[in-house]
């Protein structure tokens, strides 16, 4: 497995491979001792990574909100070339970018790429579909949204709460997990955002509930408006998911996931994750 892992760090003003089981960060990182960073998941087909650009600007928003110094686009292009060099054209992967505050007081800050293969249960959740629980976030459904230090719509390296929702998940024999505010309304899912199709159009939870805003929802919802499928940012709740014609949690490498069951109760997809799939193809 190690020959198909790979990691590259920002030294000295370049990026530098290094062994995929060497130490890459001090025990002193922030980014490990208070999980003060962000991080982005870039899917990579074909040796490439199509939607890089998203990802990157997304980066660069979440850094801010952390008021985290981000070393910029050249920067990052150079740790994903490094990594790249020489993978398998037939090999989908991961590439993960790492910023930390690194040992703070100032000093620069820690960047990382690591790149591996996809796991094979993404693969199948993807091709397969997944069962999904309703679980409560606990915070009002606008609250996040005025509240800056909260870090809405940032995404942190502070996922031990995310990582919590899917053990319970697994734990009740279900793959994934749709959050919930205070008042029933839909969020996100721990590392997705959710999308239904009802009443002809495919409706996504608003960003004003401070949720991420989900760079693969964007390329659907663009390519569907221009395939001549109506989009909204619209308010939901589960009983709006459990009506819905179909409903899918998508990410940036696992993409379209079809949720078959919802809270024990089965469900279908009125035949449409097929164009969902289509619209979220890589050209």
């Amino acid at each position: 497995m190690s020959d198909q892992r790979r990691v590259a760090v920002w030294r000295d003003g370049a990026a530098v491979a290094v062994p995929a089981d060497e130490p890459v960060v001090t025990a002193f990182d922030q980014g490990l001792g208070r999980g003060d960073g962000v991080f982005e998941s870039v899917a990579v087909a074909g040796g490439r990574t199509p939607h890089l650009d998203a990802h990157l600007a997304r980066m660069t928003r979440s850094a801010a909100v952390l008021e985290l110094a981000d070393p910029g686009r050249p920067v990052w292009c150079a740790l994903v070339d490094t990594v790249l060099a020489d993978w398998p054209a037939d090999v989908e992967g991961v590439c993960r970018l790492f910023l930390t505050r690194g040992l703070g007081d100032g000093l620069p800050p820690t960047a990382l790429a690591l790149l591996a293969p996809v796991p094979a249960e993404t693969v199948r959740q993807r091709n397969e579909g997944i069962s999904v629980v309703s679980l409560g976030l606990g915070v009002p459904v606008g609250f996040r949204a005025q509240a800056p230090w909260l870090l809405g719509g940032a995404k942190t390296l502070s996922y031990a709460v995310n990582m919590a929702a899917l053990r319970h998940a697994h734990s009740v024999g279900a793959d994934d997990v749709v959050l919930t505010s205070l008042e029933g309304q839909l969020l996100e899912g721990p590392t997705s955002t959710a999308v239904w199709a009802a009443g002809g159009t495919l409706h996504t939870p608003p960003l004003e509930t401070g949720i991420l805003p989900g760079t693969t929802v964007a390329r659907l919802f663009e390519r569907a408006a221009d395939d001549g499928w109506p989009t909204a940012y619209s308010p939901g709740t589960v009983a709006d998911l459990h009506a819905a014609d179909a409903v899918w949690l998508l990410s940036g490498v696992r993409l379209a996931a079809v949720v078959h069951t919802l809270d024990g109760v089965p469900r279908g997809d009125a035949g449409l994750t097929a164009r969902v799939r289509a619209l979220l193809a890589i050209p």
